[in-house]
């Protein structure tokens, strides 16, 4: 750190950590992230790295949620293309699964069309 001082120091450079740190620098404060590691080599370098995209408040009918999630996502995919990407996924549809496969293109269909 330099001896100017910062108007805002985050300790710990993980998920939370780095967001606080971002969203403070983006809002014009000067900021330091103090990371006793590597950014994001504790629990956040850990994880699945999935982004939830909202689909599943669909069914609840939650939309402002799902639009939230979405919007989110969008963000991400702006911000950290390095670190975020779009990946395919397959839902198996089994003979004695509640959701019939009409349900499942309506609500997919939905899901697009809010995003």
């Amino acid at each position: 750190m330099s001896s100017g001082g910062y108007d805002v120091a985050v300790i710990g450079g993980g998920i939370h950590g780095a967001a606080t740190a971002q969203a403070a620098a983006a809002a014009g404060y000067s900021t330091a992230l103090l990371e006793m590691n590597g950014l994001g080599s504790g629990t956040s370098g850990k994880s699945s790295k999935l982004i939830h995209g909202g689909l599943r408040y669909l069914e609840t009918a939650q939309l402002p949620l799902v639009k939230e999630c979405l919007h989110e996502r969008a963000l991400l995919l702006k911000n950290a293309p390095g670190l975020v990407s779009l990946k395919k996924i397959f839902l198996p549809i089994y003979r004695e699964t509640v959701r019939r496969p009409w349900m499942i293109r309506i609500g997919l269909s939905m899901y697009y069309a809010l995003s």
